[in-house]
C-alpha cells in the first residue's frame, strides 16, 4: 500500500510509503490518501491519528511531478479532486499529529498544515517551491499558513520558495516541537497517547470551536463559543471528569 494505515491503542498511525521516491504522491495516492483520512474520521477505534512519512529521507515531497505535471498540463485534472487529502472538504474531529521526517516540501508542506500538531526531526528541511514552477501552493495553504503565522513569514516562506530548517518553523510558529531524528517516533508516540488518555469529547469542541469561531465577529463567537463549551459541559465525560475531581481523584482514561 502507498498509504499505510494501521490502528493500534486508539492510534490511528496513517504513513506515505513510498520512500524509494522520497513519498512523492502520484495521483492514485492523493486519492488513496483522502479515503485514509475519511476512514480515520469514521473509524470507532481511533482517539488519535499520526501522520508520518516511511523512510528517513523524506516525510513528503508533494506531488509526483513527472505525472501530475503533465496532468495539468493538458487541464486533464482539476486540483480540487485533492481537497480530501488536504482536509479542505470534510474534518476529522480527532487529534491529528504530524511526524515530519526529513523533507516536507510542496504538497507535503500542505498537507501537514493541515494537522493539529507537529512534530520535527532536527534535520528536516522545508519548502513550497511552487512559484520557482510557475504555479502555487492551493492545497489550502494559500489560507492556512497567513492564518497560522504572522503575515510577513508566511509571505517569505510563500514567496521565496527557498528552504528553511526545522528550527525556523519552529521560531515562527509553523511546529510545536522539534527533536533529534532517534527521538521522533517515541515523541509523537507519547504525545498520542496522552491525548488518548484525555476526553474525545472535549478534543473535538476544542477542533470545532478553533475552525468554526476564528472568522467571525467577536460578539457572536462568543456566542456560539458558550454553545459549544455547554456540548462539552453536558457531555458524559464531563460528569465523570468533574465528579473524579470533586472526590480529589482524576480521570487516567476516557
Amino acid at each position: 500500500m502507498s498509504i499505510a494505515y494501521d490502528v493500534q491503542d486508539g492510534i490511528a498511525r496513517i504513513c506515505f510509503n513510498r520512500p524509494e521516491k522520497l513519498n512523492a504522491l502520484t495521483l492514485a495516492m492523493y486519492d488513496e490518501l483522502g479515503a485514509t483520512f475519511n476512514a480515520a474520521a469514521e473509524d470507532d477505534r481511533v482517539r488519535v491519528v499520526i501522520l508520518t512519512g516511511a523512510g528517513e529521507r523524506a516525510f513528503c515531497v508533494g506531488a509526483d511531478l513527472k505525472e501530475s505535471i503533465p496532468a495539468l498540463a493538458r487541464n486533464d485534472i482539476d486540483i480540487s479532486a485533492w481537497d480530501a487529502a488536504h482536509l479542505k472538504n470534510f474534518n476529522i474531529d480527532k487529534p491529528v499529529i504530524c511526524a515530519v521526517n526529513g523533507l516536507c516540501m510542496g504538497g507535503g508542506f500542505e498537507i501537514m498544515l493541515a494537522t493539529d500538531l507537529r512534530v520535527a526531526s532536527s534535520t528536516a528541511v522545508f519548502s513550497l517551491p511552487e512559484v520557482s514552477l510557475g504555479i502555487v501552493p492551493a492545497g489550502g495553504t494559500l489560507v492556512r499558513l497567513v492564518r497560522q503565522i504572522g503575515y510577513a513569514a508566511a509571505m517569505e516562506i510563500l514567496m521565496t520558495g527557498e528552504r528553511f530548517s526545522s528550527e525556523h518553523l519552529l521560531r515562527v510558529g509553523v511546529l510545536n516541537r522539534v527533536v533529534a531524528p532517534e527521538q521522533l517516533s517515541q515523541t509523537v508516540t507519547h504525545l498520542a497517547e496522552r491525548l488518548v488518555r484525555l476526553s474525545p469529547t472535549a478534543l473535538k469542541v476544542v477542533k470545532r470551536a478553533v475552525r468554526e469561531l476564528s472568522d467571525l465577529p467577536l460578539q457572536e463567537a462568543f456566542r456560539r463559543e458558550a454553545v459549544l463549551g455547554q456540548l462539552a459541559f453536558t457531555s458524559a465525560d464531563a460528569k465523570r471528569g468533574l465528579a473524579a475531581f470533586a472526590e480529589g481523584k482524576r480521570v487516567e482514561c476516557y
